[in-house]
């Protein structure tokens, strides 16, 4: 038996959270109500394939921003690997640590994956945006670490 959760759909309520940053200071979902939402659930700070989407944020952020959008990472990593990780790539948003992986549970972002061809249990690299009332209006579920910010943004129909 693995704990895998439902999925999440766009219409419900965000799950709300209370989580440590790569700073030590907690942030809740709750401090971003008024305000769109992209939450983005990565495997592992400083992985190539988190490095690639982590970056690809940093890259587009002030687009994101200019179109109303915050932007939060969150991973099972520790608040010290997140600022390592932070520093490292001059990362300019914060990153959040949920070690419990109670937040992943909660959004459905932890389950049965394929990788290499075997079938483990892990983080499902997955984005939420959210909008100004705490409602999802995207779930997207494995999706691919490079392209993804543009896939996103085309989805939001922000241009570049």
């Amino acid at each position: 038996m693995t704990d895998t959760t439902a999925r999440i759909e766009a219409g419900t309520p965000a799950p709300g959270f209370t989580l440590l940053d790569s700073e030590g200071v907690e942030r809740s979902l709750a401090d971003y109500r008024g305000e769109n939402v992209i939450l983005y659930f990565y495997p592992g700070a400083g992985t190539p394939g988190c490095t690639t989407q982590a970056c690809d944020f940093r890259d587009n952020l002030n687009s994101l921003k200019s179109a109303g959008y915050t932007v939060l990472g969150i991973s099972r990593d520790t608040p010290e690997k997140l600022a390592g990780f932070a520093a490292e790539e001059g990362l300019n948003f914060p990153l959040l640590s949920d070690p419990d992986k109670a937040v992943h549970l909660a959004y459905g972002a932890w389950g049965e994956k394929s990788l290499y061809g075997k079938t483990v249990t892990g983080v499902l690299r997955s984005t939420f945006v959210i909008d100004p009332e705490g409602v999802v209006t995207l779930a997207l579920y494995n999706v691919k670490a490079t392209g993804h910010v543009a896939s996103l943004r085309k989805k939001l129909h922000i241009d570049a």
